[in-house]
């Protein structure tokens, strides 16, 4: 296949009354952070058990689908010669999954802005396999009940089932099981860019390299040990309370994160020099995400950041964001 390269809510979007015919629908879906993130021991089928904080910004990718005989992808926007076109990119697979489950031919034109970080650790592709499921659900009519697309998403990847709801959830297992968190906002968030993405299967190898060898503070869970989130983060979010929060940012991933890109430990300095009430690499990374008081505080430290000579661009957010949602339909 070829192609040019050019507060959580529960998603109601395949129950909506549409037009007898859709020629084309546009979904936008936001990126994560994770506020918090425990990494278990390695299971037996390559994942590993989480405990999670997703928490969804307002940066995000917009999908268009359009009817046709093909199936085929496009995409512009920043970093878009990065992502694949084939059947690795995740909106390719969204719209075949959903295909085989309707029993019809995957004929759709996918166009794909992006503005999400590619292989930032934010789940951009995950926000396009989620936009792309709900935006096909609605160009072809498909009435799915909610708990089938959270699982068709699930199939997908593990931020799959996430970018759909958006807001801010705890997660479990490999972060599919969800849970909605109460989030007082909005909060103010500093994105640092870095050139070049990480690889997140290798980041988990070196975490469990790490890990293994004693490396660090990466104590496995003892049995009978909960892997869960700390009461007080939780408090912090619901208070409201920024200061707080920003104490208590946590990832596993960090370390491993910084041992591959060492550059990020200098990012993180920066920005916590640079007035941050808390800073924490996104998931695998490497994207560096700051928390602040409000948006001035926000401007202030990108313009800092901007400067430092340590990041490729930066970006000011604010969540908790929306999950995929449809933001124009046309019909024909």
């Amino acid at each position: 296949m070829t192609a040019p390269h050019n507060p959580t809510t529960t998603p109601h979007h395949t129950h909506e009354r549409l037009p007898s015919r859709l020629v084309s629908v546009t979904v936008q879906a936001s990126a994560k952070i994770n506020l918090y993130l425990r990494v278990g021991p390695l299971r037996s089928d390559g994942y590993h058990d989480l405990a999670t904080v997703f928490h969804a910004v307002s940066l995000h990718d917009e999908i268009t689908v359009e009817e046709s005989e093909h199936l085929s992808l496009e995409i512009c926007g920043e970093q878009a010669e990065k992502v694949p076109l084939d059947g690795d990119n995740l909106a390719v697979r969204a719209a075949m999954l959903l295909a085989r489950r309707l029993g019809r031919e995957p004929g759709v034109r996918i166009v794909l802005r992006k503005g999400i970080p590619v292989a930032g650790g934010m789940a951009g592709g995950s926000a396009d396999a989620a936009a792309t499921l709900i935006a096909c659900a609605a160009l072809w009519h498909a009435e799915l009940p909610h708990d089938e697309l959270m699982t068709l998403a699930a199939q997908l990847g593990s931020d799959v089932p996430f970018c759909v709801v958006g807001g801010t959830a705890l997660g479990h297992g490999r972060g599919e099981r969800l849970a909605p968190v109460l989030a007082a906002g909005p909060w103010y968030w500093v994105l640092a860019l870095a050139d070049g993405g990480l690889s997140t299967p290798q980041v988990y190898a070196e975490f469990d390299r790490r890990r293994a060898s004693g490396d660090g503070e990466l104590r496995e869970p003892g049995d009978g040990e909960p892997l869960d989130v700390p009461a007080a983060l939780l408090s912090a979010l619901r208070d409201g309370d920024p200061k707080r929060l920003g104490s208590l940012l946590h990832n596993d991933l960090q370390d491993a994160a910084v041992a591959l890109r060492p550059a990020l430990g200098r990012v993180l300095e920066a920005g916590l020099d640079g007035g941050a009430l808390g800073g924490i690499v996104c998931g695998s990374g490497p994207t560096c995400a700051f928390l602040v008081s409000d948006q001035d505080a926000a401007v202030d430290l990108a313009a800092r950041l901007a400067g430092s000579g340590w990041v490729r661009a930066v970006r000011c957010a604010t969540g908790p964001a929306a999950g995929a949602r449809i933001l124009a339909r046309t019909a024909g």
